[in-house]
């Protein structure tokens, strides 16, 4: 299975403390968690993931050089190559369709940011996607949730036991959401993630149970959850 990590991302909301480096915002995924960057948990569950034999990461130019540096840190067995991605998500994960090997048939693309994902969800989603076109990672929501109108009044109350909280990875088949991004990108389509755009084309999308423990750091918050997680993990 090939795996696109979009990594281009400058942690606006992880605040000043963190992600100011200089004159520019910082990537969160240089961040240090547990003495490692961010983005090398997800790079080491993918490493042991059985089913993951190529990864591509996409991030900007100015912090290839720093991705490097990470790799050579982790001294990975899997190919990793490095794409420069773009502005947004939808256009970095479009460059890193287009760098992909010219055999790759299915792929899976993760958030970096979500950097406590196991070994175990890589290789469910990877099974599964040979079963159906595309899929994403997700859990029932919990909480009750109130859609609101712009003056701040609840306008519906929507059933929960109808409501998925996406995560990634999500799996595709490479020529289909190639063809979904080339369409996107010709009408305009500004989406979240990848499976939007598999909606928007009237493809199915299937859900993987994913993992309670699968949150993405965006904030500082986050950050220290995340480290409890994975020090809970180690003992």
């Amino acid at each position: 299975m090939h795996l696109l990590i979009p990594a281009a991302g400058m942690g606006r909301r992880m605040g000043s403390e963190f992600a100011t480096r200089g004159l520019r915002q910082r990537n969160k995924l240089f961040l240090e968690l547990l003495g490692k960057p961010v983005l090398a948990w997800s790079l080491l569950a993918a490493q042991a993931a059985s089913t993951i034999k190529w990864i591509g990461i996409m991030g900007q130019s100015e912090d290839l050089i720093e991705f490097q540096n990470i790799l050579q840190q982790l001294n990975l067995t899997n190919p990793v190559e490095l794409i420069v991605g773009g502005e947004t998500r939808q256009e970095s994960v479009y460059n890193g369709l287009q760098a992909l090997p010219a055999d790759a048939k299915r792929v899976l693309i993760h958030d970096g940011a979500r950097c406590l994902v196991t070994p175990k969800l890589f290789d469910l989603c990877s099974e599964t996607l040979h079963t159906c076109p595309g899929l994403i990672a997700a859990v029932p929501v919990k909480d009750t949730i109130k859609v609101v109108d712009q003056d701040g009044i609840i306008s519906a109350t929507p059933d929960r036991h109808n409501l998925w909280a996406a995560q990634t990875p999500q799996g595709f088949e490479v020529e289909l959401l190639k063809r979904c991004h080339a369409q996107g990108k010709e009408l305009g389509w500004q989406v979240t993630d990848d499976a939007a755009l598999f909606e928007n084309c009237d493809l199915p999308v299937k859900i993987v149970r994913g993992e309670e423990t699968n949150l993405k750091v965006t904030t500082p918050v986050d950050l220290a959850i995340a480290e409890f997680i994975l020090r809970q993990r180690a003992n």
